[in-house]
């Protein structure tokens, strides 16, 4: 009877350790962006995004306004401010400099705005995120997103730019990102992902608050193209 107590012991204690190891292995911070990846639609889709699109609403000094952002592989970018049918502002990175329109006329941006463009490889983040060439995640404890219990990782990009990623544990899509501002400061920009929305295989943020310290915007997503209305000529030095 001695005997088989012992060897019902030394099963559960060997059960408990593989069930532990699983658990560890299945909260390993690379592990959760893969899973977020495939919420989103899988890598394979994702890497077969070329260029993307949206067009966004949401309101500037009380005005409603569209913002509308252009993206296409590796690490071009545009983003342009609309009110009312006409462009307020424009900027856009063409994959070695950034420019903006200043009253019309175009010119070079401060190169530190893009500073994080020359180590973007994807149009989706997450797929970043897995090459320890640019990222470094770290798991940190578990946390809360509203109701939602959350995964929390930190990634540190090889200029030293951090943040911090909450991933939903029951759909594993992002449900808020924190861009540490200051590190004096310990200040942060962060962005509340509050709903998502099926584009064909993709499922992408529709609506967003962004913001720090209580100042928050929301921005709700009106179209979503992928692989469509882009091209090399919204990079270009001349585009307006």
């Amino acid at each position: 009877m001695k005997k088989i107590f012992i060897t019902l012991s030394f099963l559960l204690f060997i059960s408990s350790v593989l069930v532990d190891a699983q658990d560890k292995q299945a909260l390993n911070a690379i592990q959760i962006v893969k899973k977020s990846i495939d919420a989103m639609g899988g890598e394979t889709y994702l890497r077969s995004v070329k260029t993307l699109y949206s067009n966004m609403k949401t309101e500037m000094e009380g005005r409603q306004v569209n913002w509308i952002v252009k993206e296409m592989l590796p690490n071009k970018g545009s983003f342009t401010v609309v009110y009312q049918g006409r462009t307020v502002f424009k900027t856009w990175f063409d994959g070695k400099d950034g420019y903006e329109t200043n009253r019309g006329v175009v010119e070079k941006a401060d190169p530190k705005s893009f500073d994080d463009k020359a180590y973007k490889q994807n149009i989706f983040n997450e797929l970043d995120y897995l090459n320890p060439e640019l990222w470094t995640p770290e798991l940190l404890e578990d946390a809360k997103v509203g109701k939602a219990d959350c995964y929390k990782v930190k990634g540190t990009l090889k200029n030293g730019l951090v943040e911090i990623f909450y991933f939903d544990k029951s759909t594993y899509l992002m449900l808020r990102s924190d861009k540490l501002e200051n590190a004096n400061k310990d200040s942060f920009k962060t962005t509340l992902y509050l709903k998502f929305k099926k584009y064909g295989p993709l499922a992408y943020c529709s609506e967003q608050r962004i913001g720090e310290e209580g100042n928050f915007k929301t921005i709700k997503l009106e179209e979503l193209l992928v692989n469509e209305e882009v091209g090399e000529g919204d990079f270009s030095p001349k585009a307006k």
